[in-house]
């Protein structure tokens, strides 16, 4: 059986898409990037925002043409629909598209091989178990593709309850895996040819996993541990919560040199009215104490965040504070979106008189405000050198090399030899609003 794999959202769906990927491979099915070839498709969805919800019923839309025809020939699609929309509509998505095969949640591909297997005898399938300690068990440990910069989920779900978010409801409450857990992961990857492991979670620094010895560790001590893994060349970790910064991680930034001198720590707003209304309990002051702190641990870190426009009851002076924060921390790189309402958020409801026009007018002011400062950051590297690990293999047309800095910046560079993998000191000639072009090796 051939299967394709279609995911939508931020990279936790990336790293539950990989191990339903593995799932499948272990069942010993194939992989296929033509829809028609599927005999399996599935779809992994994000439900942060509604247009991945709207972009799950299109694709669905879609396959199902495909899939009337393969049934005209005698072939048989599976339509799996997985992640956080399956967690949310649940039964919902049987009833907008009856021909959707399997509905699995969040918490609940694990079971996937099971379901398939069980599904000649039953017509559909709904997983929707809240179980994260049984999603980690019963997922492949062997990777079954080998990548230079890998995923690493370590912690699921979330406390904080901001009133626009809908993970509490679909990733459930925090949950956090055992460090022996993650340090294994870690090595396989590694044993596997990973030179970079992004460590993930919805608040991936509020992470309170215990070692073997029933001691529990944050996040900075987990990233002393890891740094210890022979041939792992960098550490990253997102998304981070303001909240949950504390003194273990400001040192591992200082003293940890795996450990990249980027933060991505979303504000969303620079008005302390929104953030109040938002239920993010910390202020634009405290916001600003963790800049400054950090910064005196690593004088060259960076800083990446998360924007949201036009949130009910944002005033044309509450958007200029945002504008004022971005002057003031001056952003490397950023997410920024129009507020999107989400049933059953408490934010829901709230009274929203700032017309879409208007919303979309900000939104474009304030990614012209961080683009300049990221087309400002990548200026200043030309004709100096960067320390960029190489991801993507060659282009073979193009004699092109592909890899990241140390800075999270896309740097390309002209070269006949495949440089995958490995780590290099080169010199930038060119700089675009996302990437850097090189010139040569140092």
């Amino acid at each position: 059986m051939k299967f394709k794999i279609k995911t939508f959202g931020c990279q936790m769906n990336v790293y539950d898409s990989k191990k339903i990927r593995d799932i499948f491979f272990e069942l010993g099915f194939k992989k296929t990037s033509v829809d028609k070839d599927a005999d399996i498709y599935a779809i992994n969805t994000c439900h942060i925002r509604n247009k991945a919800k709207q972009k799950l019923y299109s694709e669905l839309g879609k396959i199902y043409k495909i899939k009337k025809k393969r049934f005209d020939t005698h072939k048989n699609t599976i339509i799996i629909v997985a992640g956080c929309v399956a967690q949310a509509e649940g039964e919902e998505i049987f009833k907008r598209a009856p021909y959707v095969d399997i509905v699995v949640g969040s918490q609940s591909y694990q079971k996937l091989a099971y379901l398939i297997k069980k599904l000649q005898n039953k017509n559909k399938f709904l997983e929707l178990d809240f179980e994260p300690k049984s999603k980690f068990d019963g997922i492949p440990k062997k990777n079954y593709v080998n990548e230079i910069s890998s995923y690493l989920t370590i912690q699921e779900g979330c406390n904080k309850f901001c009133k626009f978010c809908v993970v509490p409801y679909t990733r459930g409450p925090e949950y956090s895996r055992t460090v022996e857990e993650i340090i294994t992961e870690a090595e396989l990857l590694v044993k596997n040819g990973t030179k970079e492991i992004i460590l993930l979670g919805q608040n991936v620094n509020a992470y309170h996993g215990l070692d073997y010895k029933n001691k529990e560790y944050n996040l900075g001590k987990l990233i002393f541990s890891l740094e210890k893994i022979r041939d792992l060349k960098r550490i990253r970790y997102m998304t981070a919560h303001p909240k949950d910064m504390h003194e273990d991680l400001f040192k591992a930034h200082r003293d940890v040199k795996k450990l990249m001198p980027f933060l991505h720590l979303p504000i969303q707003s620079g008005s302390n009215k929104i953030l109040k209304s938002m239920n993010r309990n910390y202020t634009i002051k405290d916001y600003l104490k963790i800049i400054e702190k950090i910064k005196k641990y690593r004088k060259d870190i960076v800083f990446s965040s998360d924007f949201i426009v036009g949130y009910p009851g944002e005033t044309k002076k509450d958007f200029q504070k945002t504008l004022d924060i971005i002057d003031e921390v001056k952003y490397v790189q950023s997410f920024s979106f129009i507020y999107s309402p989400r049933p059953g958020t408490t934010a829901y409801n709230l009274k929203d008189d700032t017309s879409n026009e208007e919303k979309k007018e900000r939104l474009s002011i304030l990614q012209e405000k961080l683009r300049f400062y990221q087309e400002s950051f990548n200026k200043n590297f030309i004709k100096k050198s960067l320390n960029v690990l190489f991801s993507n293999s060659i282009n073979k047309e193009k004699r092109q090399s592909l890899g990241y800095s140390q800075y999270m910046q896309l740097v390309r560079i002209n070269n006949k030899t495949n440089l995958n993998g490995k780590v290099q000191n080169i010199k930038i000639k060119k700089s675009f609003y996302k990437s850097l072009e090189a010139t040569s090796i140092n």
